[in-house]
């Protein structure tokens, strides 16, 4: 009897002790899944970190912490950068130097005089800058705006374009997406609103995507036989 007494004892004694183990055994689970996903942040040292860092108003040093991977990250998936890993990558700065490209061009777009003026009113495409605006004459009615055209292979061809066909609410059949405020100046080619980013890679099938509220004033300032000057080349292609 006392035998037997000493062996539930024992085996109660090992089932806390196992009890205690699985205790343990599960925070490290679930420190294991939480390690998992911390393995999907990339905690190498980009080519770009300095310039990354920077851009992000992070401290720059130059070396990847986990605290840049988590700002990295959370930027390449707000523009849907893959693989979204915070690695300060080739990608990740080109998107960048095209963001501080637009800023620089503050409400002075067309200082380098690229694009026409003597025409009366006209839409301007930096493919080089991705930054569109409308100018009429010397004066700026529009803009300048991000934009999203075409990726290599499908790029948007550059040159003196009118616009020749509207569709407020245009479908297309070719990729089965809706193209709200579209319009075609290059076959079909089209200014036209998208919900992507505008800094999303690799680019469109060769339209210009637009934010929705550039697309409507897009839309509202511009009409067949208008003018649509392209020019530049988009990094990347």
């Amino acid at each position: 009897m006392g035998t037997r007494k000493a062996r539930v004892r024992a085996g109660r004694r090992a089932a806390v002790v196992f009890g205690g183990a699985v205790a343990l055994a599960l925070p490290m689970v679930v420190a294991g899944g939480g390690a998992a996903r911390a393995a999907s942040c990339n905690l190498t040292t980009g080519p770009y970190q300095r310039q990354v860092e920077q851009f992000l108003g992070r401290p720059v040093d130059g070396r990847q912490s986990a605290a840049d991977c988590t700002a990295i990250r959370s930027f390449q998936a707000s523009h849907g950068i893959t693989p979204t890993q915070g690695y300060a990558g080739p990608l990740t700065w080109q998107t960048m130097s095209t963001m501080l490209a637009q800023r620089a061009a503050g409400t002075t777009p067309n200082g380098a005089g690229a694009c026409p003026v003597n025409r009366g009113r006209i839409a301007c495409v930096d493919l080089t800058r991705q930054l569109s605006w409308i100018q009429d004459g010397a004066a700026l009615k529009y803009g300048p705006v991000p934009v999203r055209t075409g990726k290599d292979g499908t790029e948007t061809r550059t040159g003196l374009k009118k616009i020749y066909y509207r569709s407020i609410d245009h479908w297309s059949t070719i990729y089965n997406v809706s193209m709200p405020y579209s319009q075609f100046f290059d076959g079909g080619i089209a200014f036209h609103s998208t919900a992507k980013s505008m800094w999303n890679p690799p680019g469109s099938g060769g339209c210009v995507n637009m934010r929705p509220a550039d697309a409507k004033a897009y839309w509202n300032l511009l009409g067949n036989g208008e003018d649509v000057y392209v020019y530049g080349r988009k990094p990347g292609t």
